[in-house]
């Protein structure tokens, strides 16, 4: 059985119409809201600064080889023709990292692109040291990500980053930057 809106006690008959006469000229909005299908336009400068990126670092880090290092244990590395004491003043934490990059969440993909940013936002600023956050989680990145280093020609050492900095789930890496006149004295 329906009520009737109008038997309701606490409303009386000439408020309702008092009401009915208000919104007598009263009219149904027209929607006018528009939903776009299609993402916004990407500028060009993006696009090819995301296009750059990813041509990086499909050219420096390859899934396919896999270098001899130790990713197991302690990552050490030092390039060939470089002081093996850099790799021991890494562990110490002798450098501060200028950069830090963290992985979290990411895939082995999107991880090559931002290291690739890293070590090119490294080499523009003139950056020496940084470190790269990969956490430990499933071990996916813990493994690939210096494996992914060991590839790129200006990473010159790196090592498995002392406890302020991450440990086990972090390392520290040196970048190669071009000598100034200043240095070269």
């Amino acid at each position: 059985m329906k009520k009737d809106p109008l038997s309701n006690a606490d409303i009386s008959i000439d408020d309702i119409d008092m009401f009915r006469q208000s919104i007598s000229g009263a009219r149904v909005f027209k929607q006018d809201t528009h939903r776009f299908a299609n993402k916004p336009k990407i500028s060009q400068a993006k696009l090819f600064a995301q296009q750059k990126k990813q041509q990086q670092s499909e050219f420096f880090f390859s899934d396919e080889y896999v270098p001899d290092i130790d990713t197991h244990g302690t990552v050490n590395y030092v390039r060939e023709g470089e002081d093996r004491f850099l790799a021991k003043q890494l562990r110490r934490g002798d450098f501060i990292p200028d950069l830090t990059l963290d992985l979290h969440g990411l895939n082995k993909e999107l991880a090559k692109d931002e290291l690739a940013g890293l070590i090119h936002e490294c080499k523009k600023k003139h950056y020496y040291c940084a470190c790269v956050v990969h956490g430990i989680g499933g071990h996916i990145l813990r493994h690939k990500v210096p494996q992914y280093l060991v590839q790129h020609p200006d990473v010159i050492a790196m090592h498995q980053a002392p406890l302020e900095y991450g440990g086990k789930g972090a390392v520290l890496i040196l970048i190669n930057l071009p000598q100034s006149d200043e240095f070269r004295r």
